[in-house]
């Protein structure tokens, strides 16, 4: 067997990276566009008809978002004992959140209609023997997506965490909306 000297070494690993460059040079000549065919011009929302939520939303390119900070929900009774005399259950506390939501929207000119993502953080409820009210959310939800005013159904995740910020929330919500292509942004 005959022993390599440095130069056949600096040689031989030239071809080896020239040989891979070529090779991911041919992938990517033979690998189809991954964008549409059709350029889009308004957010596309995809998934199963019967779901809930979207599986995922195509974006135009160049869309301006506005994205909410993790909003919280709002007190009821300042001087209730319990966290529900207090902000609710997660039910209620979503819905005051979502209508948080609203409201940061109509400031900016956009809806709840233009919403395309939800990132969603809940902690676990004492009432509910320490388990995540998804079923809770899940109504404060149908209550401002997937309806006859809103049929927009957001992509979204939903995340059982140990705990928020103040005890006392059951449920944060980051919210992410899409200008509408005909947005007058000045």
């Amino acid at each position: 067997m005959m022993k390599m000297t440095g130069k056949m070494k600096v040689i031989a690993g030239a071809v080896i990276i020239s040989c891979m460059a070529a090779t991911a040079s041919v992938y990517a000549a033979v690998t189809p566009n991954k964008y549409p065919l059709a350029p889009i011009h308004e957010p596309e929302f995809y998934g199963s008809p019967q779901s809930s939520i979207s599986s995922a939303v195509a974006m135009p390119a160049g869309t301006a978002t506005f994205e909410t900070s993790g909003t919280v929900p709002s007190v009821i009774n300042k001087e209730g004992k319990t966290i529900y005399d207090r902000y609710g259950n997660t039910e209620t506390q979503g819905l005051s959140i979502l209508k948080n939501i609203e409201a940061q929207l109509k400031e900016q000119g956009l809806s709840m209609k233009d919403v395309t993502y939800l990132r969603v953080y809940i902690a676990p409820d004492a009432a509910k023997e320490g388990k995540f009210d998804f079923d809770g959310w899940n109504k404060a939800y149908a209550k401002y997506f997937n309806t006859k005013e809103n049929p927009t159904k957001t992509a979204r995740s939903t995340v059982g965490v140990g705990g928020l910020v103040n005890s006392d929330w059951l449920i944060e919500i980051e919210a992410v909306a899409a200008y509408p292509s005909n947005h007058n942004q000045d």
